[in-house]
């Protein structure tokens, strides 16, 4: 009878043991899985393949590898909004704490971005903004005044001021294109441009080919142009291609917005003489610091919040949430050797 006691005694003592390890393995495993779980964001650029929104890509990783942060770059292969909004429900499904996205359409990817946001995602919106209830901050190119101002002067100075001049916009619905053009339509109603008239506004789709087709339709139905302005990183080097194929690049004046890479040669010939852009490397970067402010709380899109965006330092928020990256980089056949991106 003793021995069967002290049995069962044994067993209890056995049973507790072993119940005290699975509870110490479980409660030191809790904190592993947490510390095993990285903030996710997802950027999203209006479509991939091409160098401005790979640059992008670097410096949001660049970003988020200073920030501990996991950033995955993805996006359509085309220019379209209805695309993009498989990324931002593949996000929300993927448990992802951030969307940051460049629109192809402000109002299309707005249901799809809400959603996000009612499941407790923050949402940026860079270079090309979204409907302001569906984000929280806009980072935004420099200020849109400097830049639609800028490529009407930029061109402007190289036709002395006088001629027919067109357009090669990316999207109809793309909203940095849309408001760049209105300030070019206001800044050529200026004495000083008023010998310049706009003849005609195309669009190449941010596509090459459609770009190119659409430069050869200028060509055709305006055989007095003197100049394009191509505010699109796809357009510009487009532009520059059948120019120089025409022979036009010393009669038609051309400029607007691309990498330096992407322009390097035919700037060089002279095609493209004046266009700019932005660092697109400290475009994905600054996007991604904004994101995990927005994610920490210490920006909710008021004016005047600010924030230390690593090696770009300090960066305000202004009106409606946007906060601009700074002013734009003019790039000529004299400089454009010194920037590589």
């Amino acid at each position: 009878m003793r021995s069967r006691k002290l049995t069962v005694v044994i067993g209890v003592v056995v049973l507790a043991a072993v119940a005290a390890v699975l509870v110490a393995s479980v409660g030191s495993a809790a904190p592993q899985r947490r510390s095993a779980e990285s903030t996710k964001f997802f950027l999203i650029p209006k479509f991939i393949g091409i160098p401005v929104f790979t640059l992008n890509g670097v410096g949001a990783k660049a970003a988020g590898k200073q920030l501990g942060i996991s950033v995955t770059y993805n996006g359509p292969t085309e220019a379209s909004a209805a695309k993009q909004v498989p990324f931002i429900d593949t996000a929300v499904r993927q448990g992802y704490n951030g969307i940051i996205i460049s629109a192809n359409d402000p109002n299309a990817v707005a249901p799809a971005l809400r959603r996000a946001k009612a499941r407790g995602l923050k949402v940026v919106s860079y270079d090309a903004d979204v409907a302001k209830d569906a984000r929280t901050v806009y980072v935004s190119p420099p200020d849109t005044q400097s830049i639609g101002s800028g490529q009407v002067e930029w061109v402007g100075s190289q036709i002395g001021y006088k001629g027919e001049i067109a357009i090669l916009s990316a999207t109809t619905t793309a909203a940095n294109q849309n408001a760049w053009i209105a300030v070019m339509k206001s800044t050529l109603k200026k004495a000083k441009y008023k010998n310049m008239k706009l003849v005609k506004i195309a669009y190449g789709n941010d596509n090459d080919t459609k770009s190119a087709v659409e430069t050869q339709a200028l060509l055709q139905a305006y055989p007095n142009l003197k100049g394009i302005i191509a505010p699109t990183s796809v357009g510009l080097p487009a532009a520059a291609r059948v120019l120089q194929q025409a022979g036009k690049c010393k009669t038609i004046a051309l400029t607007g917005l691309a990498t330096p890479n992407s322009m390097r040669a035919y700037t060089k010939k002279g095609c493209g003489k004046k266009f700019g852009l932005w660092n697109e490397v400290d475009f994905g970067y600054l996007a991604v610091y904004v994101a995990k402010a927005v994610m920490d709380g210490k920006l909710t899109g008021a004016a005047g919040q600010s924030i230390t965006a690593g090696r770009l330092g300090k960066r305000t928020v202004g009106k409606d949430g946007v906060m601009p990256m700074g002013p734009p980089l003019v790039f000529t056949p004299q400089n454009i050797d010194k920037y590589r991106f």
